[in-house]
């Protein structure tokens, strides 16, 4: 059997191109792509609770999202391979680059054609929103890059959870509210607010379980510059208040409808619990994995609401 496989070279290409094809989906990350479908989704439902809205604008929108999410990870996997963050230490998911699956001309050839791909789907976007939407695109592009390469990296300054809060909350659900209403108002920031923090939980507790190594690396993460102790009060603030900013729905919205995102605070208060009861560590991929679906679910739900209301 071994032999007649070898002997069939279309099998050996499949075999091949699903491997390729499983790699390029490590360094991509499938599992982080929330953080960028859950704001477009959010900001065109609550647009559409107050006007009609235009398919057009979510697509461009959804697509240069995640554009841009991508080439922020492909970006991510390579510079901190080159920094020494990322080592054969690490007990967060593989990356690519320091696992040497793909090259790392490859991997940064593949950003580039993300970043092209987010400059192709925010034209239509920049002629129909005006200078705001072009201040926006520009930004975004250069934080992308910056998050961690560059002379100030972000992410290496204990800035990282301040621009996810911004640009994968308040700008991202503010942007794409505008675009589609064309204008900005309290709900949208309270919206963002809440999609924000609960994007930035992802990013405070990859945090805290590298801080160990992000030390070594002189990585100055929140959990690095401030302290183990300080980075999990800021996941107990990121995780809850969004539920507090509920009330401002259940108060404009009315109905039990609102009340419906509560049902996931036991999930909320697990993830709380279970990293101020464990030290940082592997079993921190598995909070993780749960905050991804606290974000996406509270995104699907809230959005449901906006929508129906």
């Amino acid at each position: 059997m071994h032999s007649l496989k070898n002997a069939n070279p279309t099998f050996e290409n499949s075999r091949d191109c699903l491997k390729s094809i499983q790699v390029w989906l490590q360094a991509i990350r499938p599992k982080t792509l929330t953080a960028a479908v859950v704001p477009v989704l959010a900001g065109t439902a609550l647009a559409w609770s107050i006007a009609p809205i235009s398919m057009w604008i979510f697509a461009f929108a959804l697509i240069g999202a995640l554009a841009i999410q991508i080439a922020t990870n492909l970006i991510n996997d390579y510079v901190d391979f080159d920094k020494g963050a990322d080592t054969h230490e690490r007990i967060g998911p593989r990356r690519v680059t320091q696992s040497q699956l793909i090259t790392r001309s490859a991997v940064r050839r593949a950003a580039a054609l993300m970043l092209a791909i987010a400059v192709c789907a925010g034209l239509p976007l920049v002629i129909h929103g005006g200078p705001v939407i072009l201040i926006i695109g520009l930004v975004s592009l250069f934080l992308a890059y910056s998050y961690t390469g560059g002379p100030f990296p972000l992410a290496y300054l204990g800035l990282g959870d301040l621009f996810v809060i911004l640009f994968f909350g308040i700008v991202a659900v503010g942007g794409v509210f505008y675009l589609e209403s064309g204008v900005y108002n309290t709900a949208a920031l309270v919206l963002g607010i809440q999609i924000g923090f609960l994007s930035t939980v992802l990013i405070a507790i990859n945090n805290l379980r590298d801080v160990h190594q992000d030390t070594k690396a002189q990585k100055k993460t929140v959990a690095v510059r401030w302290g183990i102790q300080f980075a999990r009060y800021e996941i107990l603030v990121l995780t809850i208040a969004p539920f507090l900013l509920q009330l401002f729905w259940i108060r404009e919205k009315q109905g039990l409808l609102t009340l419906a995102p509560y049902l996931l605070l036991p999930l909320a208060f697990k993830i709380v619990k279970s990293v101020f009861c464990t030290e940082p560590s592997e079993a921190y991929n598995h909070y993780l994995a749960q905050a991804a679906a606290l974000h996406a679910g509270y995104g699907i739900i809230l959005s449901l609401i906006l929508m129906k209301a």
